[in-house]
């Protein structure tokens, strides 16, 4: 899944979204469930509250007794966390009761911190009890006798809480544990949707790729209505494209047809005519001839530029130039050396490929001292899209070489930099104007082997 392919785009997005939801989905789950268990233990507390409340008058409903069992034996046992405490307000060294869970120490007291009762006249707060113990702390204030002249008390009841911070952190455990897998398994499904989901343009892919090399005529097969159309349009484009061909090549017939007749006419009349003029005439007009099949080749060439289907293998066009080159430049004991993958394919015309081949290799066996070298680099299969699959051909000679400024100039239409060896100059012109038709490239640099070396990018299938 590359970094800027549509699966790529499509996972990320729902990742980002998933990453985004999970977490804040079970920040309000924790934290609704959080609160419902605070509220649940205050509740708690204030019956227990009530109860001691209930419990802290004597018969005679004036004096302060000793509550009784208040509905919860962890007040009896010490330092259990569960504490209630009964202390008066008016005189400082009136009676105390407190739980026998408390003993001796001292709860604190919301009312002396002046915290404001609620609704239901209690107070509330968090504090330290023995043990330097986290408690949650209830307070209310119950007279007793006269509603206006009776004794106040402070009537205080704590809970530990551990208690209710270690439900709610059992229930973040597991809370957090089963969105993580639920995170891992949209993940996965994510995944999944997105190859699923984008498996017909693979198989539009895989079909384009038969196209391009030669093994189908059109995108055939049932796809999804969403992708149908694209089908249709492709193939429509393919059709278009080989008409465009087939139109291109009957017009540079005729054209050929028509411009090679009459250059025919106008040479056999002056070879009949043994004057200067006429063979003057008759050397331009074979001259106009020669240039007339060239550039009606390069247009047949860019007609076909871009046909889809063309497919030349490489090696069945190497080796007979290989053996007609080392018989033509016998004499002169060349040698040429060819590495190239059997599975070299080049994406066109197997005459173009000729051509530029030809042109190179006969130029290099021209200037070498006895060894040319022509190796072949193929692009590995490797899924890589068909546009980027490149050819990499080097031809190399031991011969004398060119300079930079040499180098520079070489190339040029009918430029030769040495009139003593046979040849028009056109060579390398016709081979660069060939590779950048196939929209390749020809570069010249110099060989590790002391001579020229030519090399050729172009496309491969």
């Amino acid at each position: 899944m590359r970094l800027n392919s549509l699966a790529f785009r499509l996972f990320v997005t729902a990742l980002a979204w998933t990453m985004v939801v999970l977490p804040l989905a079970g920040f309000l789950v924790y934290s609704t469930y959080s609160q419902e268990v605070y509220r649940n233990y205050d509740n708690r507390i204030r019956l227990l509250l009530s109860v001691v409340q209930a419990d802290i008058a004597d018969h005679t409903g004036t004096e302060l007794g000793t509550p009784g069992d208040v509905g919860e034996p962890l007040f009896q046992r010490q330092h259990s966390g569960w504490y209630w405490q009964v202390t008066p307000i008016d005189e400082p060294d009136g009676p105390r009761r407190v739980s026998n869970s408390l003993a001796t120490a001292v709860l604190p007291s919301p009312f002396a911190s002046k915290i404001v009762a609620d609704a239901t006249d209690v107070r509330w707060m968090d504090g330290v009890g023995p043990l330097e113990q986290r408690l949650r702390v209830a307070e209310a204030i119950e007279r007793l006798g006269d509603e206006v002249s009776g004794r106040r008390y402070s009537v205080i009841v704590a809970g530990p809480l551990e208690w209710p911070e270690a439900t709610a952190a059992e229930f973040r455990t597991r809370l957090a544990t089963a969105l993580a897998f639920a995170g891992l398994g949209l993940v996965a499904m994510t995944l999944f949707q997105v190859r699923f989901g984008l498996m017909p343009l693979r198989v539009i892919e895989r079909d384009l790729s038969r196209v391009r090399a030669g093994d189908a005529k059109k995108l055939e097969g049932t796809l999804p209505i969403e992708i149908e159309p694209l089908q249709q349009e492709i193939n429509a484009l393919i059709q278009s494209n080989q008409e465009i061909v087939d139109r291109a090549r009957t017009q540079v017939g005729n054209l050929a047809h028509a411009l090679k007749t009459p250059l025919a006419v106008i040479t056999n009349e002056a070879d009949e005519d043994k004057s200067p003029f006429a063979a003057k005439v008759a050397s331009q007009a074979r001259l106009m001839r020669d240039q007339i099949s060239l550039y009606l080749d390069r247009a047949r060439m860019a007609a076909q530029l871009g046909t889809i289907g063309k497919v030349t293998e490489l090696l069945p066009v190497i080796e007979p130039l290989q053996r007609a080159l080392e018989r033509i430049y016998r004499d002169k004991g060349v040698a040429i050396t060819v590495q190239c993958p059997e599975t070299a394919k080049f994406q066109g015309e197997k005459q173009d490929i000729e051509e530029m081949l030809g042109n190179l290799l006969d130029n290099a066996s021209k200037w070498s001292k006895s060894r040319v070298y022509l190796t072949v680099t193929a692009p590995e299969a490797s899924g890589r899209p068909a546009a980027r699959r490149r050819l990499t051909i080097r031809i190399e000679d031991d011969g004398p070489g060119l300079t930079a400024e040499q180098r520079t100039q070489i190339g040029k239409r009918g430029l030769r930099l040495d009139e003593s060896k046979p040849g028009t100059g056109l060579g390398l012109s016709i081979v660069g104007d060939l590779a950048q038709s196939y929209r390749g490239s020809m570069t010249l640099d110099a060989s590790p082997h002391g001579g020229l070396a030519v090399t050729l990018d172009l496309p491969a299938v």
